[in-house]
């Protein structure tokens, strides 16, 4: 039997998961979910949320890729960055804060 997290590995791995995604799409948030889902609800909570947007961002990276054929591409790709940087920051705040936190714009894909 694994033991639960205490309430500042919560906080860490939430917030890890959230910011994870900035730098490496929605691997960091994917790999914390798997491991950490049966030990802390609010980890897992907070995994699934970032793996869902992380994803959600990756699609309109994709979307943006193909659109630059008629140069709209570059400005969803530009809109897609700042959204992930932005809302991580938000769901990180709430995270430390010991909150749940809904992206946006997100698709659910993990539920």
């Amino acid at each position: 039997m694994v033991p639960p997290l205490t309430a500042g590995e919560e906080q860490g791995w939430s917030i890890g998961a959230h910011l994870g995604g900035i730098i490496a799409s929605f691997i960091p948030a994917l790999v914390i979910w798997l491991v950490f889902r049966e030990r802390s609800r609010m980890v897992a909570d907070h995994a699934k949320e970032a793996l869902n947007f992380q994803i959600t961002v990756a699609i309109a990276y994709v979307a943006g890729w193909v659109l630059t054929i008629i140069l709209i591409g570059p400005l969803i790709s530009l809109a897609a960055w700042v959204c992930s940087i932005v809302f991580a920051i938000l769901a990180s705040v709430a995270a430390n804060k010991r909150q749940a936190y809904r992206y946006p714009v997100s698709i659910r894909f993990v539920s």
